[in-house]
C-alpha cells in the first residue's frame, strides 16, 4: 500500500475532520471524532447500518509504528490512512497529551423502535444529563454491566461531543445507543417492550438495598438517571415505577452520577443473574 506522505494542516481533509469539533457540522455530516488506540481498534471492527464505522484514520509517524496493528488493520479495511504531523494531531484533537491516533468515524446511534424490538433486559436512560465526561462514563458503566441498550432523551448532552466519546472508552461501539427521544417516549416505550422503570434519585422513597432483599429486580428493567447538578424533575419521576436511592452507610453527602450509575446497574445485573433472567456480565 506503500508509505503516505505528511498530511499538511490546511489540506482539506484536516479542516474537513477539524470542523467536526462543533455540533452543527457533526449532525451536518453525519460523522464525529474518535480519538486514541482504543476507540479506534474498536470503531475498525464496527459497522453502522451495514457500513464500516472508521472512515478515515490520522496518526503521528510515531503513533503509526507503536500501534502498526492498529493501522494495519484500518488500512486492510479500506480505511483512508494519513500519517499527519504532530501539529495536526493536536488540532484535531481536543486532549491536552493527544495519543496520536484520531479517526473520523459516521454516526453509529440506533432507532429506538429497533431497541424497543430487541426487548432489552437492561437499559440506562440519560435523562437531562448535560455534562458529556458524565454521558460517556454511564455508557461506558452500563456497557461493563451488561446492559443491552443505552438511551439518551431529547434534553441531554450530545452522544458525539469529543469529551463523551472519549469517556465511553470504546464502549460506545459495543452497544445500541437511541438519541434525541423524549424521556415520556422512552419510558412508555420501555415499559411496552417489558421493562420495569426506576428512577435513580437520593430522594427516593425505595433503597436500592430493600429493593435487592425482596426480589424485586430479577425482571428487565430501565434506570433512568438524571442530571448531575439536580437530579430528575418530579416529572420524570413519576413516569416511573418507583425511585430508588441508593443507601450512603458512611458520611458520604452523595454520589456522583457515574457512580451511582454503575452501583444500580451492576445491581440489576447481578439480580437478573440470580433469577436467570438476563446472560451473565461475564460471559463474553
Amino acid at each position: 500500500m506503500g508509505t503516505p506522505e505528511l498530511i499538511s494542516p490546511r489540506s482539506p481533509r484536516v479542516i474537513a475532520a477539524r470542523r467536526l469539533a462543533k455540533r452543527s457540522f457533526r449532525v451536518k455530516e453525519r460523522r464525529f471524532i474518535a480519538e486514541g488506540p482504543q476507540a479506534v481498534r474498536e470503531a475498525i471492527d464496527h459497522r453502522s447500518g451495514g457500513e464500516p464505522t472508521l472512515l478515515e484514520l490520522f496518526a503521528t509517524v510515531e503513533a503509526a509504528e507503536r500501534h502498526a496493528e492498529i493501522v494495519g488493520a484500518a488500512r486492510a479495511a479500506g480505511v483512508r490512512f494519513h500519517l499527519a504531523t504532530d501539529e495536526v494531531i493536536a488540532d484535531l484533537s481536543q486532549t491536552v497529551t493527544p495519543q496520536g491516533l484520531v479517526g473520523v468515524c459516521r454516526f453509529l446511534d440506533s432507532p429506538f423502535e429497533e431497541i424497543l424490538a430487541a426487548r432489552p433486559k437492561l437499559v440506562a436512560v440519560l435523562a437531562h444529563v448535560r455534562d458529556p465526561g458524565n454521558a460517556g462514563t454511564v455508557l461506558r458503566c452500563a456497557d461493563a454491566a451488561g446492559a443491552e441498550a443505552v438511551v439518551l432523551t431529547d434534553a441531554s448532552v450530545d452522544l458525539y461531543n469529543p469529551k463523551s466519546v472519549r469517556a465511553s472508552v470504546g464502549s460506545l461501539f459495543h452497544l445500541p445507543v437511541a438519541v434525541g427521544v423524549p424521556v415520556e417516549q422512552a419510558v412508555r416505550g420501555l415499559q411496552g417492550a417489558g421493562a420495569r422503570i426506576l428512577a435513580a434519585d437520593g430522594a427516593g422513597d425505595r433503597d436500592l438495598d430493600a429493593e435487592l432483599d425482596e426480589g424485586t429486580m430479577g425482571g428487565p428493567t430501565a434506570w433512568i438517571f438524571g442530571n448531575e447538578a439536580w437530579g430528575l424533575p418530579e416529572e420524570t419521576r413519576a413516569l416511573a415505577d418507583a425511585v430508588v436511592r441508593v443507601p450512603i452507610h458512611g458520611k458520604a453527602e452523595s454520589l456522583n452520577l457515574a457512580t451511582a450509575a454503575a452501583v444500580c446497574l451492576y445491581a440489576s445485573a447481578r439480580a437478573q443473574r440470580a433469577s436467570g433472567g438476563c446472560r451473565s456480565v461475564t460471559s463474553s
